[in-house]
């Protein structure tokens, strides 16, 4: 079977404060309810820490930060979006988990002007829904960390 641009690709969607975001389904191995997250000594503020999963050590990535929104309320739940980069697991803490939609590629289009400076860079695109924006993560970009020295 051959893709075209008018078969529907699926996305995750999730939300940061009233923000609907969304992240192709393909990269996304699981979604895990709030967890216990060890801070790492001298880490850059979006890094949340390490948590535990099965084992193995998973990096955890708080999006509010790494998008510039401010912090959550301490004691408020989260979820936690488990993506595969290259061998390590990535954990991006959001607000919450929605739907899982098939939307036609060819209607993504690219992020408005007037969409804040960070959150364009890391911004694939923008779907116009009925219920508002779906803004797509670049998950290369938004994993793209780099540790001052």
């Amino acid at each position: 079977m051959t893709i075209t641009s008018e078969d529907p690709c699926r996305y995750v969607t999730f939300k940061l404060k009233d923000e609907l975001l969304g992240i192709p389904v393909e990269q996304v191995q699981e979604v895990l309810p709030s967890r216990a997250i060890t801070p790492i000594p001298l880490a850059t503020e979006e890094i949340s820490g390490f948590l535990n999963l099965r084992g193995q050590i998973v990096t955890s990535i708080d999006l509010r930060r790494r998008l510039n929104l401010e912090p959550r309320t301490p004691g408020t739940k989260s979820i936690n979006i488990i993506i595969k980069d290259e061998e390590d697991l990535i954990s991006l803490v959001v607000d919450e988990v929605g739907d899982v939609l098939d939307l036609v590629p060819s209607e993504l289009t690219s992020p408005p002007a007037t969409l804040d400076a960070v959150w364009r860079e890391y911004c694939r695109g923008v779907f116009q829904l009925e219920r508002g924006l779906l803004v797509i993560l670049d998950a290369e970009k938004v994993l793209d960390i780099h540790v001052g020295a």
